[in-house]
């Protein structure tokens, strides 16, 4: 495969992805389990493809999920950080900005209720996020970057992620959207930053774990469940 088919390659089913997953979260709205079963199948595809492609880069890839254990001791502290930012801005900001509202609203569009939010939480905390760091980070950063300038490959893979994100969002005041997208992007960015330094996903999954598991933590205290 040449340098700009790989290139080609790798930004056209990382926007197809985002794009297919926001019509899916946004308009067609199905249950959680068939949203989940075209997400699987479409952040594991687009590096599948890449890999029948070409087999070489198939080193690069695995490389991706080789941790060092410094990282790891990073990830922790940096995640249980994140997570204490998530509820300390919760408890501080719920009411004026009617945070409870906005979460049973994001659920509400996920297509989830209070009987199965235990186990779509986890989910979202130890699968979902791994596939979303598979995709952006993994595959739309690191292997980008290899074949595309740093800043290209730092803004792509930050804005296909808030992108990704927008369907969740339906039905909200814009000026909700629009901060969700500049937080998406810079979260993002974070993200990127933290596999720059490490070489592999796993700092970014644990970051992004702790932060899910935050936001779910409100959602266990919106819905009544602690």
């Amino acid at each position: 495969m040449t340098l700009k088919l790989k290139h080609n390659y790798i930004l056209l089913t990382v926007a197809l992805c985002a794009l297919i997953m926001g019509l899916v979260d946004g308009v067609l709205q199905p249950g959680y389990a068939v949203k989940s079963a075209i997400k699987i199948f479409l952040f594991l595809g687009a590096p599948a493809g890449y890999l029948l492609l070409d087999k070489a880069a198939g080193k690069d890839l695995l490389s991706l999920f080789r941790p060092r254990p410094r990282d790891l001791l990073i990830a922790g502290g940096l995640g249980l950080g994140v997570l204490a930012l998530i509820l300390g801005g919760y408890f501080l900001l719920r009411e004026p900005l009617g945070i409870d509202q906005l979460a049973l609203t994001l659920t509400a569009n996920s297509g989830v209720d209070r009987d199965d939010f235990l186990w779509v939480s986890l989910y979202i905390c130890f699968v979902n996020s791994l596939l979303e760091e598979i995709l952006f980070r993994g595959f739309a950063f690191i292997t980008l970057k290899r074949h595309t300038g740093r800043a290209f490959a730092y803004c792509f893979s930050a804005l296909t992620f808030a992108v990704y994100h927008l369907g969740m969002f339906t039905g909200s005041a814009l000026p909700i959207v629009l901060l969700a997208t500049a937080a998406l992007f810079a979260a993002g960015c974070a993200l990127d930053f933290l596999n720059e330094k490490s070489g592999n996903i796993y700092v970014s999954w644990l970051v992004h774990l702790c932060a899910n598991l935050g936001i779910n933590t409100v959602g266990y205290i919106v819905f009544g469940m602690i």
